[in-house]
């Protein structure tokens, strides 16, 4: 169930098919008016994917996004808001019983763990304290 709800595998399968197509290109067939244009383009590795845009764009998307804020009211800005978080529940990978019930033990046992130095920590400075001011 969890791998159905996997996204963006077919876009990585594409970028990988991209790349080795492009590492198949021989050197010595490209010329050096092809390099040139190449040079011009900025060039990504890796990391989150960005797209430029222009300033025309930019400017059109604030403005249009301002003015639609404008027109709607306080419940329309609310369930959209709802829409929204559902929208961004439902992108979620929620875990297997087994992997929940993994995630809790771990957890608890280092919350535990945890618990019995600091609990050691305490009585072994309580007990000082006392011995050097008692």
């Amino acid at each position: 169930m969890a791998e159905s709800n996997r996204r963006g595998e077919d876009a990585a399968d594409d970028r990988l098919d991209d790349e080795a197509i492009d590492d198949a290109i021989d050197d010595d067939a490209i010329d050096d008016d092809a390099i040139e244009e190449d040079a011009k383009e900025p060039v990504s590795r890796g990391g989150t994917a960005t797209r430029s845009r222009t300033k025309a764009d930019s400017a059109d998307s604030r403005s249009k996004a301002k003015s639609e804020t404008d027109r709607v009211g306080i419940f329309g800005r609310m369930g959209r808001f709802v829409r929204e978080v559902v929208g961004e529940l439902r992108k979620v990978i929620w875990p297997t019983r087994k992997e929940l019930l993994t995630y809790t033990a771990v957890v608890v046992t280092f919350v535990a763990v945890m618990l019995a130095i600091v609990a050691g920590l305490d009585f072994a400075f309580a007990k000082g304290v006392l011995w050097v001011f008692g």
